[in-house]
Order: C-alpha cells, then sequence, then structure tokens
C-alpha cells in the first residue's frame, strides 16, 4: 500500500453471485486449481507476485499444502472461500499459494522456519513475509474467527496490516533477524561411521516401541516402514531377536487396524490412535511403495507368506486405483468425499445388514471390529438415509490363527468366507461418490514405487511386477528428463515442468539400481551412473558433505535447505548414501566412493545426535562392511542357461541386504560391463560352465558352480520360519 494509506480491514466485497477466477485457472497442480475460484486474488510462486508485492509495499501472505490434505481444505472452506476474509487479503497482502509437493524446496525451507518460530509444523502452512520472501509470522492452520484457544485469521490479518503500516522497519529488521538465523541451524557435526550408531538406533526404537499395539510412541501414530526396514536389516546382522519381533509386529498391527482398507486394500496415511482402528484417509502412493518395500523385506527375512500377500494387495490397489494409462502413477487419493471426511469407507450397521444379510453382517463383525468414527466425523453419510446414522469403520479382530480357532472354522474357509464379504463390500462401495484423486506424476514418488516394484517382481518372482517398474521408468526418462541427464519434477496434463530435486535424483538412481538388480540389463546400470554424475556435479554440499534439496542453479531462496532427518519418506540423503555405497562397489570410482564417504560422514553425525530420526541411512549402515555384511558377487555366464539362472536363484532367494549381484554375460556385452562395472573384470565362466565369483571386503573366494555351494559362502542366514 502507498506509505501513509491506513488499512482497510474490510476491504471491497464482489458482487452477490459472481464466482471468482484468479490465476491459479492456468496452473497444473490439482492443489493450485482447488483454489482456482476462490475469491482470494491468488498468484502461484513467481516473479509476478513478489514484484507487484514490492511496487505496492504490501506483506505477501503465503500458503503452502497439498491436494489432498484434509486440514488444508478445512480452511480453504473457513477462510479462503469467505468473502470477509478474502477482502482482508486483497486488501492488504499479495496472496501466494504453493502446492508443497510441486515445490518441496518452498516447503522445506519455509516449513523450517515456521518449525524454529513456533516449535512445530504441518500443512496447511501459513506464512506472512516480506517481498525479499524473508518471514516475519508463521504458523498452520487457522480457523476464520479466534475460538478454543486459537487466534483466529481474521484477527492476525487485521493486525499484521495495522503493524506493517506502523512499523514495518521494525518488522523487516525482525524478518532479516530470523533469515539470518534459519541460515545458522546448527549442521550436525560430522563423524566417521561406525556399529555404534546401528546399536544406539535399535535401542531408541527400543524405548519408543508400543508393545501392545507395535509402531513407535503414542497417537497420532505412522506406519514409518523405513524404521521396519531398519529393524529387519539390524536383525539380519546382529541376530537380535527383539528386532525382528518389532517390525513383524508393526506389520501385523498395522494390517489389522483400520489405518489398513480392508474393503480395497491400500494404507491410509496415518493412525489419530495408537491401536491403529482410526484413520486419516487420505491414500499416498508413497506410503503404498515403502509398505512394499518392508513387507517384501519381511517376507525375504521370514518366510512368511502373510507378508508376501500384505505387499501383493497393496500393490494391486496401485494398480487399479493410482495407475495412469501411461503406466506411471498418480500421486494421492483425498480423505475427502462428498460425504465428508471418511464417508466413502465407513459404513453403518444398516448398511452391513443390506449388503451382506444377516448371517454374513454376523459374520462379519466377529472377523471384524467395527470402530465408530469420532464424534466430528459422524453425522455425515453417503445417502440421504444413512446421514444421521453411526458410522464404523472396519479392522480385523485378532489375526487369522486366533480368528480361525475362536470360530472353529479351518483356515481357508474363514478365509473364502471373508473374501466374499469383502467382495460384496466392494462392490457396494464402488458406487459410492470417490475422494478425489491427485492425479499429477511426480518423478521422486513413481521412482520410489518403481523400487518396491522391483524389488517384489525379484523377492515374488513376478515378472509382472518388474515390466511395471520398467514401463514407467521409461516414461519418467523419456517424459521427465532432458539432454545432459536434467531430470524433472512433475507431469500432469501433457505437461513437464519444475527443475528436479535431490529426492527425485536419488529415489530415481534407487529404481534404476534396483531394475538392474533384476533384470540385469546393463542399460539400467548406465543410466543409474550418468543420473548419479549429474546429482553429484549440481547438489552436492562440497564443504560439509551430503546433498542440498535444490540445485546449484535452483531459484534462490533464503536459505539453501540440506534435509538429513527422515519425514514422510526418507531423506533424499540416506537414499543417496546407499546409491552411492553400492555404485562405488561395482565400479570402484573413487570419486564416486569419496561422494558415498563425505555423505555418511554428515549423516553419521545426525544419526549421533537423532537416531531414531535417521532410520533410513542407519538401514543402509548396515550394509557397509564396517559396520554390518557386505558382500559382492559376480555371476558369469548366460542368463538364458538354466545352470547361471540356479546359480542367481540361489543368491536372489535369500535375504542378504548387504549383498549386491552382478551378472557378466559372455562375449562382447560382458565386455561392455566391464566398462561400467570394473568389478566383474576377469570374472568369466569357467570351460562353458555358469560360475559364482563372491568377495567379502577384500577377500574373494575360489569360484564355484554349484547353487549349494553357493548358498553355503553366502553364510545364509536361518529365517524365523527355519527356527520356528
Amino acid at each position: 500500500m502507498p506509505p501513509g494509506t491506513a488499512p482497510d480491514p474490510i476491504g471491497p466485497r464482489p458482487e452477490p453471485g459472481e464466482r471468482p477466477v484468479n490465476r491459479l485457472i492456468h496452473e497444473k497442480s490439482p492443489y493450485l486449481l482447488q483454489h482456482a475460484h476462490n475469491p482470494v486474488d491468488w498468484y502461484p510462486w513467481g516473479d509476478e507476485a513478489f514484484s507487484r508485492a514490492a511496487k505496492e509495499n504490501k506483506p505477501v501472505f503465503l500458503s503452502i499444502g497439498y491436494s489432498t490434505c484434509h486440514w488444508c481444505h478445512v480452511m480453504t472452506h473457513e477462510c479462503f472461500e469467505d468473502e470477509t476474509v478474502a477482502a482482508l487479503l486483497n486488501r492488504n497482502f499479495i496472496c501466494i499459494k504453493v502446492d508443497r509437493e510441486e515445490r518441496p524446496d518452498i516447503d522445506s525451507v519455509y516449513m523450517g522456519i515456521c518449525q524454529q518460530m513456533t516449535g512445530q509444523g504441518g500443512w496447511p502452512l501459513t506464512i506472512i513475509m516480506t517481498p525479499e520472501k524473508l518471514p516475519f509470522f508463521a504458523g498452520t492452520y487457522f480457523p476464520k474467527e479466534s475460538g478454543h484457544g486459537m487466534p483466529g485469521l481474521t484477527g492476525i490479518l487485521e493486525q499484521v496490516a495495522l503493524l506493517w503500516h506502523d512499523r514495518q522497519d521494525e518488522i523487516s529488521r525482525s524478518a532479516g533477524e530470523i533469515a539470518a538465523l534459519s541460515r545458522e541451524v546448527p549442521v550436525p557435526a560430522s563423524r566417521d561411521p561406525d556399529r555404534l550408531l546401528i546399536d544406539a538406533g535399535f535401542r531408541e526404537l527400543s524405548r519408543q516401541f508400543d508393545e501392545k499395539n507395535g509402531g513407535f510412541g503414542n497417537a497420532p501414530k505412522f506406519p514409518a516402514p523405513h524404521i521396519v526396514l531398519f529393524l529387519l536389516r539390524y536383525w539380519h546382522v546382529t541376530g537380535e531377536p527383539r528386532a525382528l519381533a518389532m517390525a513383524e509386529k508393526t506389520l501385523d498391527s498395522i494390517r489389522q487396524g483400520g489405518i489398513w482398507d480392508h474393503v480395497g486394500g491400500g494404507l491410509h496415511r496415518y493412525a489419530t490412535d495408537a491401536r491403529w482402528r482410526i484413520p486419516h484417509f487420505e491414500k499416498m502412493l508413497y506410503d503404498q511403495a515403502l509398505f512394499v518395500l518392508a513387507c517384501t523385506e519381511a517376507y525375504q527375512a521370514t518366510q512368511n507368506d502373510r507378508y508376501r500377500t500384505m505387499a501383493e494387495e497393496c500393490i494391486g490397489y496401485v494398480f487399479r486405483d493410482l495407475r495412469a494409462p501411461e503406466g506411471v502413477f498418480y500421486s494421492a487419493e483425498d480423505a475427502d468425499s462428498p460425504g465428508g471426511e471418511g464417508a466413502y469407507y465407513s459404513w453403518t450397521s444398516d448398511e452391513l445388514s443390506a449388503v451382506l444379510g444377516p448371517d454374513d453382517a454376523a459374520f462379519a463383525a466377529s472377523v471384524f471390529t467395527l470402530t465408530p468414527l469420532p464424534a466430528p466425523l459422524q453425522g455425515t453419510g453417503n445417502t440421504g438415509a444413512q446421514k444421521n446414522a453411526r458410522h464404523f469403520i472396519l479392522s480385523a479382530a485378532g489375526p487369522d490363527p486366533v480368528l480361525a480357532e475362536t470360530l472353529s472354522l479351518p483356515a481357508e474357509d474363514l478365509a473364502a468366507r471373508r473374501e466374499s464379504i469383502r467382495s460384496r463390500l466392494f462392490a457396494t462401495r464402488q458406487k459410492r461418490t470417490r475422494p478425489a484423486r491427485d492425479d499429477k506424476i511426480l518423478t521422486d514418488t513413481n521412482a520410489l514405487f518403481c523400487t518396491a516394484l522391483a524389488r517384489a517382481g525379484r523377492a515374488f518372482k513376478n515378472p509382472a511386477y518388474t515390466g511395471a517398474a520398467e514401463k514407467a521408468v521409461q516414461f519418467i526418462i523419456n517424459t521427465l528428463s532432458g539432454k545432459g541427464r536434467e531430470l524433472l519434477h512433475r507431469y500432469r496434463d501433457g505437461e513437464s515442468a519444475i527443475p528436479a530435486f535431490a529426492d527425485d535424483y536419488a529415489y530415481l538412481i534407487s529404481a534404476l539400481i534396483a531394475l538392474y538388480e533384476v533384470t540385469f540389463s546393463p542399460v539400467y546400470l548406465s543410466r543409474a551412473l550418468a543420473f548419479n554424475s549429474a546429482f553429484v556435479t549440481h547438489f552436492q554440499d562440497r564443504k560439509n558433505g551430503g546433498f542440498f534439496t535444490a540445485s546449484d542453479r535452483a531459484e534462490e531462496l533464503p536459505v539453501r535447505r540440506k534435509e538429513w532427518y527422515d519425514g514422510a519418506v526418507p531423506s533424499a540423503n540416506a537414499v543417496a548414501f546407499e546409491n552411492l555405497t553400492w555404485l562405488a562397489r561395482v565400479t570402484e570410482d573413487k570419486n564416486i566412493e569419496a561422494a558415498a564417504t563425505a555423505c555418511s560422514r554428515f549423516l553419521a553425525g545426525a544419526a549421533e545426535r537423532a537416531p531414531s530420526a535417521t532410520a533410513a541411512f542407519l538401514a543402509g549402515l548396515t550394509c557397509l562392511p564396517l559396520v554390518g555384511d557386505t558382500q559382492d558377487l559376480v555371476i558369469a555366464g548366460d542368463p538364458a542357461q538354466p545352470d547361471t539362472r540356479a546359480l542367481l536363484d540361489a543368491a536372489c532367494d535369500q535375504y542378504l541386504p548387504g549383498l549386491a549381484v552382478l551378472l557378466r554375460p559372455p562375449g562382447k556385452a560382458g565386455d561392455d560391463l566391464e566398462i561400467l562395472a570394473p568389478v566383474v573384470r576377469g570374472r568369466t565362466a569357467i570351460n562353458g560352465h555358469a560360475a559364482a565369483y563372491l568377495c567379502s571386503g577384500h577377500t574373494c573366494r575360489p569360484p564355484v558352480h554349484d547353487p549349494d555351494e553357493l548358498e553355503r559362502m553366502l553364510g545364509k542366514r536361518k529365517t524365523a520360519k527355519d527356527v520356528s
């Protein structure tokens, strides 16, 4: 506003009946498009908004969220669809909307500042800042009016507008100090990784473990499958039975709880209670990917078929509901539908009886626990007759062996009757109006799911999973990758856009490595190395080790963030560390090894301070020679021949997370592979017979031809099934 002009706390109202359209109508993000008809004069993030803010001398109101975020929807309805709030915003602020999934760099910077200023964070994220992008107010969800101890957005906006008018110089100085402090957040001191780190991580998780319900801590409770992965690998390295028991208890409790969709499959975002029964209902692609990874490794570790089934059910949900025609995968499904939050997934007693009949409804009440939705979610139904009825979420009444014994049913009969109930409920639910789907394609989450598919394809010998991963990765390379292996982050509605972030590179490299280890096509190894070269060149912190969230060519923000802790997904640094370690082993490239070492020292310092917050790094650390169990295996032979396949099966059928397997084919293909992976040099078939060459550390064994002998050399650990 011009100097000397007092702010108008109300401002002009739009004409009655007008449906405004703002600049977001031209965006691709489903989240931004959800706000294109708000009366708020939203801008997307960009120079136009900040130039206007500077020209008109107005503060910037920044709102960050994502399309499937329930509380983002609540704040939109209460505030951003309200003409009074919109008038306040339009009069006194330049308003910017950001999709955190499209711009994780922006979200990371301002979420970090919010946590620094308030001690907490979350979405929707609310920031008020100067035209120079320096924040001076931060928070999350705010209602329109104050109440229940929470300030209202209307009062906040009025107060900030007055302060900006009367004390702008003071606010600007304060914003500069906040930005300076955010740049000075201490980076964990580097240290060399060792076995003590993974032991400390296990002890901390053991203290946090919920003995009764599985998982860690109290409500709300997140699945955090990367913690399960660490526990499985820690058990593999140490033989510690409690680690395996914690992993199994957590996975089993999640699968039995209401956080799992017992009708349609798939995992909801998190549970609002300690028993996993009442979920927050959105379904995210990355949660499915991590759950598949954890269940796949649990199956390999225990040979228990229920974990294979859990992984396959989760993959089935994604294939059915999140797969795009191009073979890639959509980002998420919303928590809300026209009936309200969770209405799509809930049932009344009358609905169950009508669909199943009295006998099967009674049987369903025996095999499922019917947990009522919390009071704020009651009273919203899918049909007029059901709107005032009590709604329930299904969770398993107990483990299958217990249910079968209680009901005096053979396990096969229990499974068949429950499946009949599930299929009828599913058919009925399909007639309801579905929650909205966020149909943008993100490189990082697609690559993460491709890693899960590739590993599941290998563990379960399912070529359909491997083929699906190959198709999706090929789409990313063809559509989201330019010359010089420069990635883009998002594809939607025919447009590829937004320079890629560290997560995109790290997760794609991981997927390419996983695909190499199941197909043994050198193309995937070559691509992994090319993307890794670009990643190290543009993201590495050459002073302190590790990798920044945004590249050295990205837009300048108040802080250049470098994440070391895991969030909903493993940190890019943790994934990059595991990638670099594997690539260094097979290429013998000293530059890659140096990058891996620097990254490990950076993360080790963080892990020393907060072990359980770096579980993904600790999981990777178990595959280091100094800490865990590391072996390199080269199988030389024709992959089409039975003797070669037998040796590959002997290696790939075991749970050996620290084992790197390479296949050296005969002839020119093998010679070409030597250029990419010198570790295969000199490893050839012997007298026309496939041979396996195993090295551990700096010690190599004589080559063997017998699969049983290879198994003995690999030191196969007894699984839980073997022991029992």
